[in-house]
């Protein structure tokens, strides 16, 4: 071999750039080398270039082991699976030389894949990419689980292009992308990919790397959900192993105590009795309240110096509701609350201040005591409810016949606390079933109403109230609010009124019982309205045509503005539907720019809210415009 033949093992050796390997020949030229010499240094060149490309090989083949290597022992130590991933995907980048490489896993309950972990991007809509199944390059893999690779993806017919990924991966500015599936046995889990902000193609070597690695990665998020339910599992079972321990200390003795309460009711002992007799087990002072929060009865155990729970306040009324929520006892400060229920009926509460602290038995042992008066205040409800019947025959009759009679109906009206001539609002709750809300409603219904001084019954399988009040839309959401509460499931309510006069009841049921018809068509469910809040609707079902009244409330504020400052955002937003909401139509009908419409849309906005164009609202909008533009300019108590 000759000695500029040996020159290219020196280049070999300390692994020289590859135009370095041009020089032997270049010098052979100059010193005048022979056509034969020539060919022979080029022979030479040629295979050590080979030699290169082999080591090369070997040498990138070493650090794609190594990077497996490291993968597997990442998995074998694995604690946080996030820095797993993003492990992956930063190799992924390195080892294929790439400019992004990104990671999406499928979302069974959108059907669709997510962006889990991305290495080298800098555009956050790349980030936040969302593949539909088969659209784009990563929704094909995902759906076929087949790896897919293109040199070109914004110029590749062969995918599925959405106006979503085109952009992402154009604020991106990948060019060539290659991505493969990673499965969990048969089910694809996800896609691992690499991109490149140039054009270039992927070797079959740099697929199978690709898809090692998409196993890791499979592999890592499955050891992490098995881990995470074998942790979730043994935190069940030691829980459940505590709870047994302590439930089987504490239910002989809270079984003692609650054979003590029921022989006192037995014996025909009332509220007062049982608290008695609590505060004999547990030493300290106790308060029972009702549902309405006044005070049913007070017990305090001899020589305790421990105070009286109030009755009223925030935190006794919240802790009522938490008690009755999570369906047992809680502590609030030096006090522990136990809600009176029975089934989804709220009947009060235990309010108990301990002398000493108490364990958890001790607790139980007032739970059995709130059970014991939920009891009680059943019976004492029966009674109530007798009494309630005759209130709803009343209503029943203001309904349902001509009053013929005022004075009379008066009169009875006022054996039973109920003033008629006052103002009052009619209110009907139903569902969408149409099968009825059954007798615990109509239960609810005679306790609310009878606390307020009003009326309730059950008609055509629906419930009626007559309440004083002055409001029908704000009764009616606490009607619907509170009822759906006690049902444990959503009730609709509608309201109507004020009016005043029992001739006024029957028109009154009427308008409530078609809004809350309309609520339910309406697909509002589930909550409370008067007819004001129904828009055109409202304008249509109501006894008396309150027009002024709804274009103010639909368009008043707008008005409002082009009469102080003289603009024309109502001629502005007529203009703009009759344009079919078109921009520029709209600008040539007004002689004006488009800007200028922009602006004026926008002050609209801030005088209608956000969602002034949303489909809801839109038809009472036409519709005000075009009875605003029939009546003039509005009454001078509704400007």
């Amino acid at each position: 071999m000759t000695s500029r033949g040996l020159e290219y093992l020196d280049l070999l050796a300390r692994e020289a750039a590859l135009v370095e390997f041009e020089r032997p020949l270049v010098a052979a030229r100059t010193a005048g080398a022979t056509g034969a010499e020539l060919d022979e240094l080029e022979q030479a060149k040629l295979l050590a270039l080979r030699v290169r490309t082999l080591l090369e090989r070997r040498r990138r083949r070493e650090e794609e082991l190594s990077a497996l290597y490291d993968t597997a022992g990442d998995l074998a130590g694995l604690r946080d699976v996030d820095a797993v991933l993003r492990a992956i995907v930063h190799r992924v980048r390195t080892l294929l030389n790439v400019d992004v490489s990104y990671m999406t896993l499928n979302d069974p309950e959108r059907g669709d894949t997510y962006m889990r972990v991305t290495d080298g991007s800098v555009a956050a809509s790349f980030q936040k990419l969302r593949l539909p199944p088969g659209a784009g390059l990563g929704g094909l893999v995902a759906l076929t689980g087949t790896p897919y690779a293109t040199a070109n993806y914004p110029t590749d017919s062969r995918f599925q292009h959405t106006t979503d990924i085109d952009q992402g991966v154009g604020d991106e500015g990948l060019v060539a992308i290659l991505g493969v599936p990673m499965r969990l046995g048969s089910a694809v889990i996800g896609v691992l990919f690499a991109a490149n902000r140039a054009e270039r193609p992927f070797a079959r070597e740099e697929v199978a790397l690709l898809l090692s690695l998409a196993a890791h990665a499979a592999v890592a998020l499955d050891t992490a959900r098995l881990l995470s339910e074998m942790q979730t599992a043994l935190a069940e079972l030691s829980t459940a192993n505590s709870v047994i321990q302590a439930h089987s200390e504490s239910v002989e003795r809270a079984a003692a105590a609650h054979d003590r309460m029921t022989a006192v009711v037995l014996r025909g002992g009332g509220v007062d009795d049982v608290a008695a007799d609590l505060v004999g087990v547990l030493h300290g002072s106790l308060l029972v309240i009702d549902a309405q929060g006044r005070t049913l009865a007070t017990a305090r155990t001899p020589d305790c110096d421990a105070e009286l729970p109030e009755p009223a306040g925030a935190t006794v009324g919240e802790a009522v509701a938490a008690s009755r929520g999570e369906g047992r006892s809680v502590r609030r400060g030096d006090l522990i609350i136990a809600a009176v229920v029975a089934g989804a009926d709220n009947l009060g509460a235990l309010v108990f201040r301990p002398a000493r602290p108490l364990e958890d038995v001790d607790q139980r042992i007032l739970e059995r005591a709130a059970q014991v008066t939920a009891l009680l205040l059943l019976f004492r409800r029966t009674v109530a409810e007798a009494e309630a019947q005759v209130r709803g025959d009343l209503l029943d009759d203001l309904i349902s016949r001509p009053v013929r009679d005022p004075d009379a109906v008066r009169s009875r009206a006022g054996r039973l606390g109920l003033d008629v001539d006052a103002s009052y609002v009619v209110v009907a709750a139903g569902d969408e079933s149409g099968d009825g809300l059954g007798q615990r409603a109509v239960s609810w219904a005679r306790t609310f109403a009878a606390s307020r001084r009003g009326l309730a019954m059950s008609r055509d399988s629906r419930v009626a109230l007559l309440l004083p009040g002055e409001d029908p839309a704000e009764t009616a959401r606490i009607v619907a609010k509170e009822l759906s509460r006690s049902l444990g499931r959503p009730v609709t309510a509608g309201g109507a009124g004020p009016a005043r006069g029992a001739e006024g009841v029957a028109p009154a049921y009427r308008e409530a019982d078609q809004c809350l018809s309309a609520l339910i068509t309406l697909g509002r469910a589930g909550c409370g309205a008067g007819t004001a809040e129904l828009g055109y609707v409202g304008l249509l079902l109501g006894e008396r045509r309150d027009v002024a009244g709804f274009v103010h409330g639909v368009i008043g504020p707008v008005i409002a503005y082009d009469e102080r400052r003289g603009t024309a955002l109502i001629r502005t937003l007529e203009v703009y539907f009759d344009a079919g909401c078109g921009l520029a139509k709209a600008a040539e009908a007004l002689h004006v720019h488009v800007n200028t419409v922009t602006q004026r849309l926008d002050r609209v906005a801030q005088l209608l809210g956000d969602d002034w164009q949303h489909p809801r609202r839109v038809l009472d909008l036409q519709l005000a415009l075009r009875l605003h533009r029939l009546r003039g300019p509005l009454d001078a108590d509704h400007t």
